[in-house]
């Protein structure tokens, strides 16, 4: 394995080239899956893979699937890469790094001429971020096979467009069979999202897993009426409900901390107006652990919350769990290979668990898969103020390429 180096200065440019893509006042950027934005970067993330001779092809899904010949064309690719939408505020790395740090390393291979064994792709996974469509992570779990195509194309936003339409508005609804393609591993390189790293002075966080997820939907209902002519004692106000209930998901989860969190993310108040009791709250809860049995215990807390706060004050509810991701452990020999990168590359690192859920969790069930960490400012991300440095960049991308070709060795 020859010692390639990649380029930072050409990575950093790259990094703030495509972040005016969607580009807000902040700092930060938003391009949510599936907008105009969103066809944007990824025309400019298509041109820029052709530009290197790679083949670009997409699924029905939307996922973009960048290959580069290898020697033996009988190997299935080693694919790196993560997601390029956003959150409505979200930062210029999450994500967006793991694609063209990958770019990046691909560009490394073209201009040195460098021959692996295997083919090498960079994949663009849709609507990871779950924040226009949930849920998260979708087109990764349909090539995982979590979930079917049908399923991904009737999500809706909540202006009632469908995945489906939008997906083909936007010219990206491909023809490949999503999961039809196998891969030899995955690498996903991401800023950590915590602050971990930054505090024990680490450059790379080996990942070994990523802590189950739990999303819940919620709608609480009351009855409209005036503000001014209800008594207290008779009214039914279900925003009231629901800021209990914002208590209790808090309380939940300090009882299992610091083994679990939850948060209630997204919340909407109807009819919303200044002089109207609340008939409606919608809200979202998101639940996480590590530990399948805690998860289990939060979800029945959450029910029986659910019944006494509602009974007291003579409301009613409707609670689904629109989506769970089972805690994942990543692949031992990937992970070895991401090890031997630092070693080589000369970072310190450190083993860690994901926070978050992320594209290589659903892809640990159909391929050896692992994920690379670089430090975050503060632990901050899903962030306008997000921050990652030049060096931590760099490093990241080196690593990634590192254990790619480690693996890649590895196969011939």
């Amino acid at each position: 394995m020859q010692n390639l180096q990649i380029d930072g200065q050409r990575l950093w440019d790259t990094l703030l080239h495509t972040a005016q893509i969607g580009a807000t006042p902040k700092g930060g950027i938003c391009r949510l899956t599936l907008t105009d934005l969103d066809r944007a970067v990824r025309d400019w993330f298509k041109a820029q893979c052709e530009a290197l001779g790679c083949t670009v092809s997409v699924d029905e899904v939307g996922t973009m699937f960048a290959r580069r010949p290898g020697k033996n064309p009988n190997l299935a690719p080693i694919a790196m890469g993560s997601h390029l939408d956003t959150q409505p505020t979200g930062g210029k790395f999450d994500g967006t790094l793991g694609v063209l740090a990958a770019l990046e390393a691909m560009r490394t291979l073209h201009e040195t001429q460098y021959e692996t064994n295997a083919p090498i792709e960079i994949v663009n996974w849709t609507n990871e971020e779950g924040t226009r469509f949930a849920p998260a992570m979708l087109a990764s779990g349909v090539f995982a096979g979590v979930f079917s195509a049908a399923y991904a194309h009737g999500r809706t936003d909540r202006d009632g467009k469908t995945f489906g339409e939008e997906l083909k508005r936007i010219g990206y609804q491909g023809e490949e069979k999503a999961g039809a393609r196998k891969f030899s591993a995955m690498f996903e390189l991401h800023v950590e999202q915590g602050p971990i790293l930054e505090t024990e002075g680490k450059k790379i966080g080996v990942v070994h897993g990523v802590q189950g997820i739990r999303w819940y939907d919620v709608t609480i209902t009351g009855q409209e009426a005036h503000t001014g002519t209800t008594p207290i004692g008779l009214r039914k106000n279900a925003l009231i409900g629901a800021a209990r209930m914002i208590e209790r998901i808090d309380a939940i989860a300090r009882e299992h901390a610091p083994n679990a969190v939850g948060t209630v993310g997204l919340i909407e108040n109807r009819p919303n107006s200044r002089n109207v009791i609340p008939g409606e709250v919608f809200f979202s809860v998101d639940f996480r652990s590590p530990d399948e049995k805690i998860l289990d215990a939060m979800e029945t807390k959450l029910r029986a919350a659910l019944g006494e706060v509602t009974a007291a004050l003579q409301l009613t509810y409707a609670e689904a769990r629109i989506w769970q991701s089972a805690p994942v452990k990543f692949a031992p020999e990937p992970i070895e290979c991401v090890r031997i990168g630092a070693e080589k590359a000369g970072f310190a690192w450190r083993d860690m668990i994901s926070g978050a859920g992320h594209d290589a969790a659903y892809v640990a069930r159909v391929a050896p898969a692992t994920m690379i960490f670089v430090p975050c400012a503060g632990g901050i991300s899903h962030n306008e103020t997000e921050s990652t440095s030049f060096d931590e960049c760099a490093a990241g991308a080196q690593v990634l390429l590192n254990a790619v070709l480690e693996f890649d060795r590895r196969l011939g």
